[in-house]
């Protein structure tokens, strides 16, 4: 009989704490989020998928191509096309190609970057039934409103020109000097055959005398 209200006793302490709990929490403001109407503010510390850093000076983005995110990936996930421009320092990028599907998170590509070009993305939002949803081109994503041509520094377009100008010539100088000596190393041989011809000549001349 003890024991019945023994657990009667313990049924109603452990009531009356859950109704303690109830009711304080039942005066509380609730912190609900209407998904998808609201949004959560994710942590400055959450590793979305990685994002292209805007260089606040040019207006483009601060990767040089240098590939060592590409390099560095254990995924190959990353893919960065590139090209030369002229009047421009280094390698402009074109194209950063991201497969999400196959990222792993792991880091690397962002603390390979020597330039700080590259940060984790708050973005969480992510879901799809196409894997090509999933595919980004990271410098669209930078630039929604349309990639912008990198600014042209004159006076290094101007030294490149120069540069260019001076190698041309030197090529066209080099190949006219090996015209040049071909042509005098053909009227050489010219002589000495026309010279062995004559001795020929007069050999015979002298045997026949």
């Amino acid at each position: 009989m003890s024991g019945y209200f023994k657990d009667l006793i313990s049924g109603i302490k452990s009531l009356a704490i859950g109704l303690k709990i109830t009711n304080k929490e039942f005066f509380t403001k609730p912190i609900t989020l209407q998904y998808p109407h609201e949004s959560v503010k994710m942590s400055p510390r959450y590793r979305g998928h990685i994002e292209l850093i805007k260089d606040e000076k040019t207006g483009f983005a601060k990767c040089v191509a240098c590939g060592m995110c590409e390099k560095g990936c254990p995924s190959n996930c990353i893919s960065i096309k590139s090209e030369k421009v002229a009047g421009v320092k280094g390698k402009v990028v074109r194209a950063y190609l991201l497969n999400f599907t196959t990222c792993s998170l792991c880091g690397q590509c962002v603390e390979n970057c020597k330039f700080d070009a590259i940060k984790f993305s708050n973005e969480y939002n992510l879901a799809s039934t196409n894997r090509k949803d999933f595919e980004f081109n990271l410098l669209e994503k930078l630039h929604p409103e349309g990639i912008p041509e990198p600014v042209v520094d004159p006076e290094l377009l101007k030294k490149e020109q120069e540069k260019a100008a001076a190698a041309k010539k030197a090529a066209e100088e080099k190949a006219a000097a090996a015209k040049a000596a071909a042509a005098e190393a053909a009227a050489a041989k010219e002589a000495a055959e026309k010279d062995t011809s004559e001795a020929g000549g007069e050999s015979n001349a002298e045997e026949k005398s």
